[in-house]
């Protein structure tokens, strides 16, 4: 059964505890933490407490990777990964997200892969890699993650699909999705609003139906075969100028979501699965 969560970065500014209180109002099934500087998103007994009260399990765990989280538990980037997997696994998650390596970290990209399959296997966590997309400076492509910032061209065992990273990228999420195949097990909710090749140049995770990608579709593909990972809201919300309007944003999003997974149709199901037999 698809489970439909929601991320912390959702509120970014607010709590923690606010993420966990409006993805309850708006009827997500669980939370993503995204760890930050909030020692709240670092503490298992905090989350743990968090979970208790709101009666939402905590379904992923999102690696401190972004540059705002550099220095999250110290600069050494396999141990924070550790670390990111104890934290999952002692509160009940199912998945850590983790993004691939910078291009500077060089040391670290070459284990990369291999660290990601054995704290998977030592923690009994799924490491999903996500999508990321290339830089660009005016007119110059930069190479920014090593080895690439296409999981599919990695070797690791599963992959979180980002739909607003896949729009900068240029990429079609139904094509990527189909590519990625078995190993697309976790999925991050939100949408873009074209490339970086069209002008566009944030990361801006809109709210799903508010871009360019399929994102309904793929959904749909995904109930149809019969797949059992997690949508997780990653949505922008600081638009929306209050805790109602985000709200609203979260709803939204939600009903999106379940929307396109009652469209998934037995005869798609089945049609799916003789494709990929």
């Amino acid at each position: 059964m698809i489970r439909i969560g929601m991320s912390t970065s959702c509120v970014y500014p607010l709590s923690t505890e606010d993420a966990f209180r409006l993805a309850k109002a708006a009827g997500y099934d669980g939370i993503e933490v995204m760890i930050t500087n909030d020692p709240t998103t670092q503490d298992a007994a905090g989350l743990n407490e968090l979970s208790r009260r709101f009666e939402l399990p905590v379904l992923s765990v999102h690696a401190p990777v972004l540059f705002l989280t550099q220095f999250v538990w110290g600069l050494d980037a396999t141990r924070k990964l550790e670390r990111s997997a104890q934290l999952a696994a002692a509160v009940g998650a199912t998945t850590v997200v983790v993004h691939p390596p910078f291009r500077w970290q060089w040391r670290y990209a070459q284990s990369f892969e291999r660290t990601v399959r054995k704290l998977a296997a030592a923690y009994g966590l799924e490491l999903a890699v996500e999508n990321m997309f290339p830089w660009k400076l005016g007119p110059v492509t930069l190479r920014g993650y090593s080895p690439s910032p296409d999981p599919v061209l990695s070797d690791c065992d599963a992959i979180t699909l980002d739909f607003s990273h896949a729009s900068l990228g240029g990429r079609d999420s139904l094509e990527f999705a189909t590519t990625m195949g078995q190993r697309l097990r976790h999925v991050h909710l939100c949408d873009g609003p074209g490339s970086m090749a069209e002008g566009f140049l944030f990361d801006e995770h809109r709210v799903p139906g508010h871009g360019t990608q399929p994102v309904g579709e793929v959904i749909e593909y995904l109930a149809g075969l019969g797949w059992n990972g997690s949508l997780v809201a990653e949505v922008n919300t600081r638009s929306a100028g209050s805790v109602r309007g985000r709200l609203a944003m979260l709803v939204e999003t939600r009903a999106f979501a379940q929307h396109h997974i009652a469209l998934a149709r037995p005869t798609h199901r089945k049609r799916a699965h003789s494709e990929t037999a």
